[in-house]
């Protein structure tokens, strides 16, 4: 089964926090809105769409995951529903900012 087909049941993130990465990329600070938290190992490598309060769409593809707040885990996804993830936007409609909506 692909990264994304273990993804796409109602799932939607939403950004509460983005920084620039130190190399490139961008760090997101994801809070789940809705849909039940898919595995950590699901995301990383997955590509997403990230939809902006007025409408604008970047799709995004997950690299890996920052570890500012611990290390992630299926369990602690599971508990808080937040994960920081490192990514890097594959279209030129960035950058991503707070409020953008992520879904698979």
């Amino acid at each position: 089964m692909s990264p994304q087909a273990t993804t796409r049941s109602g799932l939607s993130f939403r950004v509460l926090d983005a920084m620039d990465a130190p190399h490139f990329g961008r760090i997101l600070r994801l809070r789940l809105q809705s849909g039940e938290a898919p595995s950590v190992k699901s995301l990383k490598g997955s590509e997403m769409r990230a939809i902006s309060p007025e409408g604008t769409e970047c799709r995004i593809k997950v690299l890996g995951f920052a570890v500012f707040g611990g290390k992630p885990s299926n369990e602690r996804l599971a508990r808080t529903g937040r994960i920081d993830v490192h990514v890097e936007e594959l279209d030129a409609t960035g950058p991503i900012g707070l409020r953008w909506d992520v879904v698979p």
